[in-house]
């Protein structure tokens, strides 16, 4: 695995921010849709020659004041500044942000009062290491009849559904997308070297062989907060879902919507709604 997680992070990011969304003028001979290093300089105040030295791994410990700056001019979510934090404090060798703490598996009351609201769509509550916490009944008449709600894993995990579940290939027509966005996701909200990761990591390599530790190994990528996946059950065929993930206190909130009338009526169907009940989100 790369040692320049902070660095492959701050590019990652800068590339993926457009110019517009900080305010800066689109000019036609722009070779890039993100954000160059000078201007992120200008929106962060933060030196060029300081932010090249940061992407490129020869500065390992940039200051609280800097990664604010920096958080702020990238318009990076919570989920992103936590990670930004942990990947700052692997990068300075104090290790990532209170290592200690154990995955979030309290499920708190207004979580699961605005689950219920959520009812009859699908919705589910994950915690950092891809743990399944809670869900909606429209979420497991989706996913429990293609495997994901299966106990071989306890407590039930989507990491392990993806990589050792000889089902997932079927069940994910875009498999290595999905398993893109997993391990995207896992680096974001847990260091590697959490203590409370380690079993579920060690298991993995040894079960899910190389496309599970070429992705641990990869450069690290910013996980995708929103998009369409599409998934194939056995009682309506594939369904092309749209999803929105939502950070929730040490905790991801992930919520499904159809992403055609195909798919909106064949939700309609699995979750009992009427016709046309759940409206389809154009993806």
């Amino acid at each position: 695995m790369s040692d320049n997680g902070l660095g492959e992070f701050l590019r990652d990011r800068r590339e993926a921010l457009a110019p517009e969304r900080v305010g800066l003028p689109v000019g036609p001979r722009r070779r890039t849709p993100g954000l160059r290093r000078a201007e992120l300089a200008t929106v962060s105040g933060v030196s060029v020659d300081y932010l090249t030295r940061l992407e490129q791994g020869r500065d390992r410990n940039p200051s609280p004041q800097v990664l604010v700056a920096l958080a702020d001019a990238l318009r990076l979510s919570v989920g992103e500044r936590v990670q930004l934090r942990n990947l700052s404090k692997a990068a300075s060798g104090v290790g990532a942000l209170c290592p200690q703490q154990p995955p979030e598996r309290e499920v708190r009351p207004t979580m699961v009062s605005l689950l219920e609201r959520l009812e009859p769509t699908p919705a589910v509550l994950f915690n950092r290491v891809g743990e399944t916490l809670a869900y909606t009944t429209a979420y497991a008449r989706l996913a429990g009849p293609v495997g994901l709600l299966d106990e071989s894993c306890e407590p039930v995990n989507r990491l392990w559904f993806v990589f050792a579940d000889d089902r997932a290939r079927q069940v994910y027509p875009d498999w290595d997308r999905v398993a893109d966005d997993r391990i995207a996701e896992l680096r974001a909200e847990s260091a590697l070297d959490d203590p409370f990761l380690a079993h579920l990591v060690e298991e993995l390599e040894v079960v899910g062989g190389s496309p599970f530790t070429d992705r641990l190994a990869a450069p690290l990528v910013a996980p995708r907060r929103t998009g369409v996946e599409r998934l194939v059950h056995p009682d309506t065929g594939e369904l092309r879902l749209s999803y929105e993930s939502l950070d929730a206190e040490g905790q991801r909130l992930v919520v499904y919507l159809p992403c055609d009338e195909e798919t909106s009526a064949a939700l309609d169907r699995l979750t009992l709604r009427g016709p046309g009940s759940l409206r389809a989100v154009p993806g």
